[in-house]
């Protein structure tokens, strides 16, 4: 996340071509943050809003791929921070009848524009409020169109942090695909107590824990940087069709978040002693 000086133009939300990555699945947001969309025979899913540049710049990519925004039907978020959040409004200006889906402790937050967050206080933190019209539960399957995603409540980046998965079919073959939301320790999180929210250590923990395991060949993510998302768009721009197939990538990963985590934990614990 950038400082938040940066919640105008910046290279996180710099405008980024659309393309697509798979049957059905294409990518729509900036070159930092991140937002998908998918199409099925009942209309369009978006995942992610970015920031609200991010989000202009989704409807418009909408656009560029030859869809309509209006026909967005579902919307749903990775986690409520602003980099991810504040452009939902923007998706939901275009597209007036798209549901939005978003986990229990995230959906107050984005229905207040960020105020409400634990750690990030303060207007510069603050967006246009969104109206949430679907609390998930951790497990709930979202379908339109033939097309289910699944929701996966991962906590600790933020108490909602929702992860998505779902099948979409690559160069011929179903794969599992599997957006991330983020499991990054912010500068100036605590792990002891007292816990930038209750039981915030205990849930990276039991998050990691699914990450470590969950179905993820094709591997995406809130932030594009997560899981480069550059590389595999030039490896699939030279005729790589798979190129964002990635499960060694994806688990390699969540080795590396896992043992950042502890990192930060056990230098905390250390301190507090």
């Amino acid at each position: 996340m950038p400082a938040a000086a940066q919640q105008g133009p910046s290279p996180e939300n710099a405008a980024y071509p659309p393309f697509r990555i798979a049957e059905g699945l294409y990518y729509i947001g900036a070159a930092d943050y991140a937002a998908y969309l998918l199409t099925t025979r009942a209309g369009l899913i978006v995942i992610d809003g970015g920031d609200a540049i991010t989000g202009r710049q989704a409807v418009a990519n909408i656009r560029t791929l030859g869809f309509d925004p209006a026909q967005v039907k579902v919307l749903v978020n990775s986690h409520q921070h602003f980099d991810h959040a504040a452009g939902l409004a923007e998706l939901k200006k275009a597209a007036p009848g798209a549901r939005l889906y978003v986990s229990a402790p995230d959906a107050p937050i984005i229905e207040a524009g960020g105020k409400g967050d634990p750690y990030l206080k303060g207007p510069e933190w603050e967006y246009e409020p969104t109206k949430v019209d679907v609390i998930l539960k951790d497990g709930q399957k979202v379908s339109l169109g033939g097309v289910t995603l699944t929701a996966h409540v991962t906590p600790g980046h933020t108490k909602g942090c929702t992860t998505w998965t779902f099948p979409v079919r690559v160069a011929g073959k179903v794969r599992q695909a599997l957006v991330h939301c983020s499991s990054s320790v912010l500068p100036g999180y605590r792990l002891t107590a007292p816990e930038t929210y209750p039981g915030m250590a205990a849930d990276y923990e039991k998050s990691h824990r699914f990450w470590l395991n969950a179905p993820c060949e094709v591997f995406l993510a809130s932030h594009t940087r997560f899981f480069g998302l550059d590389a595999k768009k030039k490896a699939l721009d030279a005729g790589k069709a798979d190129a964002f197939v990635d499960p060694e990538g994806c688990k390699a990963y969540y080795q590396a978040s896992y043992k950042a985590f502890r990192a930060v934990l056990e230098k905390q614990q250390a301190a507090a002693k």
